[in-house]
């Protein structure tokens, strides 16, 4: 009876290990622009970009990174929204996605991204390669095709 039960726990441990394993999730997903925001003032238009696990700030080993850090109310981090949109989706898969709304509460993860690359100018951008060094780390808006050639050249 006893090797039954041993059986039996060495089976459930080994599913739930396996579902633990293939729900980890180490970067926002399913990231949508708000339609909404107007791009010519500095309104207060909600969240700037909304999808899933945008709470999650985790670097994750083996795959490049794109963060960015921005207020609802700029109309320059509001541009670069739309941009990083675009950008998820062309990498999508290829690229991890950690978006840090500096109005919202944050996570452990993206306190330790805003003390390290945010220096109190909008929108930010910080790009990781694989290794989880930063390869660009600057304020200001960025155009996609240079956000383009260098993510090609990370993945």
């Amino acid at each position: 009876m006893s090797l039954k039960l041993d059986n039996i726990f060495f089976y459930i441990t080994i599913i739930f290990a396996m579902f633990a394993v293939s729900t980890a999730v180490f970067a926002a997903t399913d990231l949508k622009l708000n339609p909404n925001l107007n791009y010519s003032s500095d309104s207060n238009d909600g969240p700037l970009i909304t999808g899933k696990n945008m709470s999650d700030g985790t670097l994750k080993q083996g795959m490049p990174a794109y963060v960015i850090f921005y207020h609802r109310e700029c109309y320059n981090s509001k541009r670069q929204a739309r941009r990083t949109v675009e950008l998820y989706e062309k990498y999508n898969g290829k690229v991890d996605f950690i978006v840090v709304d500096l109005d919202n509460p944050r996570s452990s993860e993206q306190t330790a991204l805003l003390k390290k690359h945010y220096k109190r100018y909008i929108p930010h951008v910080t790009i990781y390669d694989k290794k989880g060094k930063p390869v660009y780390d600057k304020s200001g808006e960025v155009r996609n095709s240079q956000m383009s050639e260098l993510l090609d050249g990370l993945i």
